[in-house]
C-alpha cells in the first residue's frame, strides 16, 4: 500500500508539471491572428453595384459641322441629357430695329434746315428727301440710314454733312379674328399679344383664349408661329386670334 500510494503521487505529480508547461508554452507564444479581408462583392451583393461616373464624352471633330457633331454626342451620350428651355426674348426696338414701310422718322442735318423734317417710309420702303431724293430704308437700321444720307449728301452738296435719324412712330400691328374690334393700330413699345388683344376690345366669346397665331415680316420674308399671349409683337405684326371648337 505504501509503494502504490507513492506511486500514485508521482503520477499527479508529473501530469501537475506537463499541464503547467503547457499552459506557460501558451502564454509565451502568440498565435497568428488571421485578418479577413472584405470582399469588395459582398456590398455589391447587399446593396447593388455601386455607382460609377459615366466617361466624359468626347466628340469627334470629322468635319462634318455643328450638327454632325451634336449627332455624335447623343449617340455616345450615355443617358438622356436634361434640356433646358429659355423664356422669350423682348424685342429690341432701338438700334438694332430694322426700318420698314409705315414708319416714320425724324431725320436732323445739322445746320440744315431745309432738310432737317419727317419723312415716312412709303410702300415702296424709302423716304424723299430734298436734293437726294428717294434713299432706301427698308431693312437698315436708323445708324444705318443716317450714313447713308449723309454719304449722298457728301457727294456734290454739303461738304461735312453730320445727320441723325431717330424714330417718330412705329409702323402699325394688325389684329384679326376674334376679338371685338379687329383692324389697324399704333404700336406701342414693349407690347405683348395680350396688350393688342386689350387694344382691340378684348376677345369674343367664341375666341381660342390660350394660344394665338403671329405673323412676323421682315427683309421681304414672312415667319408664322402659334405662340401664348405673353409673347412681345414687333412692329408691322399681325396677330390673328382663332374661333373654339367646343
Amino acid at each position: 500500500m505504501p509503494v502504490a500510494r507513492a506511486f500514485r503521487w508521482s503520477n499527479l505529480a508529473s501530469l501537475a508539471a506537463s499541464a503547467a508547461l503547457a499552459l506557460g508554452g501558451c502564454m509565451q507564444t502568440a498565435t497568428p491572428v488571421a485578418m479577413v479581408q472584405p470582399r469588395p462583392d459582398l456590398d455589391a451583393m447587399a446593396y447593388g453595384q455601386p455607382y460609377r461616373a459615366p466617361p466624359p464624352v468626347v466628340v469627334a471633330n470629322n468635319g462634318g459641322g455643328a450638327i454632325a457633331a451634336l449627332s455624335n454626342s447623343f449617340a455616345a451620350s450615355p443617358a438622356p441629357m436634361p434640356v433646358g428651355y429659355a423664356a422669350p426674348m423682348a424685342v429690341r426696338n432701338g438700334a438694332s430695329y430694322h426700318l420698314d414701310a409705315g414708319d416714320k422718322l425724324r431725320v436732323v442735318v445739322y445746320g440744315q434746315e431745309g432738310l432737317t423734317n419727317s419723312y415716312a417710309i412709303d410702300a415702296g420702303g424709302s423716304i424723299t428727301m430734298p436734293l437726294i431724293g428717294a434713299v432706301p430704308a427698308r431693312g437698315r437700321t436708323t445708324a444705318g440710314l443716317a450714313g447713308e444720307i449723309a454719304a449722298r449728301l457728301r457727294n456734290g452738296y454739303i461738304r461735312e454733312p453730320s445727320v441723325a435719324v431717330e424714330i417718330e412712330t412705329y409702323r402699325p400691328f394688325f389684329i384679326l379674328g376674334e376679338v371685338l374690334a379687329p383692324g389697324q393700330y399704333p404700336y406701342v413699345p414693349n407690347m405683348t399679344v395680350e396688350s393688342a388683344v386689350a387694344i382691340a376690345g378684348g376677345f369674343s366669346p367664341r375666341a381660342k383664349r390660350d394660344m394665338v397665331t403671329v405673323t412676323h415680316t421682315e427683309n421681304g420674308g414672312a415667319m408664322r408661329a402659334v405662340v401664348p399671349l405673353g409673347t412681345p409683337l414687333a412692329p408691322g405684326d399681325t396677330v390673328f386670334v382663332g374661333e373654339r371648337w367646343f
